[in-house]
């Protein structure tokens, strides 16, 4: 079997024309017949029911359930062309969240600049959902990932590094502050909240948590910027739900723990594809990042 045949196959499975598929990689129409013909006969099957009186190509039932392994066997021959090619450049490309990468991946740096690694690095900054898309893609060869529980996808290798609670944020002047040893969610949502949008899990903790009290807090903000979040809730301009891995101690902000049980956290996992052959380098960073270290 040629690999080159399955892309044509597929091809013409969404396209169900012939002359098509020929323009699309550049080929005779003949080569396109004479490949599917091909793989018909060593699957000893049909894939396709030709209607020349009517010039119309229809996908057999095992045509389309051959398809679902040809677009399978496609994914995995490109994402190990990408691989590969990383592979040869010495370079790790590494998936980073804002939060984890500006306020957590920081206290790594000494360790992987001892360990030459921080100059291998390419980082690629987008929110948990999009790193976790390409991971599964081999865009990535290791990301560090923001969640709410641990993942348990078959296709990830995935490890648990770190977890940090989410509190209820508030200004140093803010009435709330009265609550520094705990306060309940249905508490802090009588007061308008300021949010990260959906590229964050916060997002999902705080519908979460709403849920969990029965109560519809008011947002009057959403933001992708945490920065911006944190100027706008130290300027009492509403309170605010957020990992308190985020807070620097001249941000003039207050987290207060939450009393209700069962609350959402944030939990901080190192992931690569579960059949990812890691080089290397990017097994050294890997052991370097599963180190556990102690809060500062």
């Amino acid at each position: 079997m040629n690999i080159k045949e399955l892309y044509y196959y597929h091809d013409l499975v969404r396209t169900k024309n012939f002359s098509q598929v020929a323009s699309d990689f550049n080929i005779s129409q003949p080569t396109v017949t004479m490949a599917i013909k091909r793989l018909e006969e060593s699957f000893g099957t049909t894939f396709f029911m030709r209607d020349r009186s009517h010039h119309q190509l229809t996908v057999t039932s095992t045509g389309l359930q051959f398809d679902q392994h040809v677009q399978r066997v496609i994914e995995e021959l490109e994402i190990a062309q990408k691989e590969l090619a990383r592979a040869k450049q010495e370079r790790i490309s590494f998936g980073l969240p804002p939060i984890i990468g500006s306020w957590y991946f920081p206290r790594f740096t000494p360790a992987l600049l001892q360990a030459g690694l921080l100059n291998q690095l390419e980082v690629v900054d987008h929110g948990s959902a999009s790193l976790l898309q390409l991971l599964a893609k081999g865009e990535l060869d290791l990301a560090l990932l923001g969640s709410l529980q641990p993942f348990q996808q078959p296709s990830l290798r995935a490890r648990v590094i770190d977890k940090a609670p989410i509190k209820i944020i508030v200004a140093k002047d803010h009435p709330l502050t009265a609550f520094k040893n705990g306060i309940s969610f249905a508490q802090a949502a009588q007061y308008p909240f300021i949010t990260l949008d959906d590229e964050y899990v916060h997002a999902q903790a705080f519908r979460q948590a709403a849920h969990l009290a029965r109560v519809r807090p008011k947002i009057i903000f959403k933001t992708s910027d945490v920065q911006i979040l944190k100027a706008l809730v130290a300027n009492n301009s509403g309170i605010s739900f957020l990992t308190d891995l985020a807070l620097d101690a001249n941000d003039g902000l207050i987290a207060l723990p939450l009393t209700d049980g069962s609350q959402p956290e944030f939990i901080i996992s190192l992931a690569a594809r579960a059949n990812r052959l890691l080089t290397p380098n990017a097994q050294r960073l890997w052991s370097i990042l599963e180190t556990p270290l102690k809060r500062s």
